[in-house]
């Protein structure tokens, strides 16, 4: 049985969603303990089904029973117990995601998890809870909604563009910088991105900045690159600057990063 295993979504429906994702314990006799998950500026939407899921953010602690829970953007490590019995689906928004929907403001909210009531998903009809849901029904129900909000909605809205910005920009990019490209005020845009994200521009392209660097250190096809190579080639100062950063996100050094303790991405 693979504990963590990844499983990707339609190229048009991944301009809302980056991928589906699963942690499966569902036949294991045992507590998955002290594993853990590093922020990467995505919001996520978890399906727990059997018995529950710990999670432990920078504020508080969740006992995630079966049930549909919202996760909001993290800023810090999360530590994660999984029970025996117990599956969690979780299907990955990008940060602009939520911005499609004006009924959200999550302003001040981050490194939290809310229950909510599966009527309150737009897209709930063929998504179930239970050991035995079947990941290709999840796969074509998101598929059918987003590809039908991308063709909805074909012009970008600001915190999409903002976004969109920051993810091509070879060089890490102002919020001024930001404005000028937009011909916006900086801050309508930081009001905007807020509200739609919980985060600040900056936090988030420290969030990117930072991930895009742990991705690099654990999946390089090169020689294992020093660590002045992986923090100047992210815009860090130097190694000194981006080992700081690196302990403010995981409590320890990169050096003393253990891959293995981490659920990260697959390179693709």
């Amino acid at each position: 049985m693979n504990l963590y295993s990844e499983h990707y979504v339609s190229q048009k429906t991944e301009r809302f969603v980056n991928k589906i994702w699963c942690l499966d314990n569902s036949i294991g006799e045992s507590l998955i303990e002290n594993k853990l998950v590093l922020p990467n500026g995505c919001f996520n939407l978890a399906i727990v089904s059997g018995n529950a899921i710990e999670v432990h953010t920078s504020k508080s602690k969740y006992e995630m029973n079966e049930g549909f829970y919202f996760c909001s953007q993290m800023t810090n490590k999360v530590l994660v117990n999984i029970q025996p019995k117990t599956k969690v689906t979780i299907i990955q928004l990008h940060a602009w995601t939520l911005s499609m929907f004006p009924q959200y403001d999550l302003n001040n909210f981050s490194d939290a998890i809310v229950k909510i009531d599966v009527a309150e998903l737009p897209f709930q009809t063929k998504i179930e809870t239970g050991l035995s849901s079947d990941i290709s029904i999840l796969l074509n129900t998101t598929n059918s909604y987003f590809e039908e909000l991308s063709a909805a909605n074909p012009n970008k809205n600001a915190v999409e563009k903002i976004c969109e910005i920051i993810k091509f920009q070879n060089e890490e990019i102002t919020v001024s910088e930001i404005g000028k490209n937009l011909n916006a005020s900086q801050r309508s845009l930081q009001i905007k991105f807020k509200t739609a994200t919980g985060l600040t521009i900056k936090n988030y392209i420290q969030i990117l900045k930072f991930r895009k660097a742990v991705d690099q250190m654990v999946n390089s096809d090169l020689e294992k690159l020093k660590l002045t190579d992986v923090a100047l080639y992210n815009k860090y100062f130097d190694q000194s600057h981006f080992i700081k950063k690196f302990k403010d996100v995981t409590k320890t050094t990169p050096k003393m990063f253990n891959s293995d303790s981490y659920f990260l991405s697959k390179k693709r």
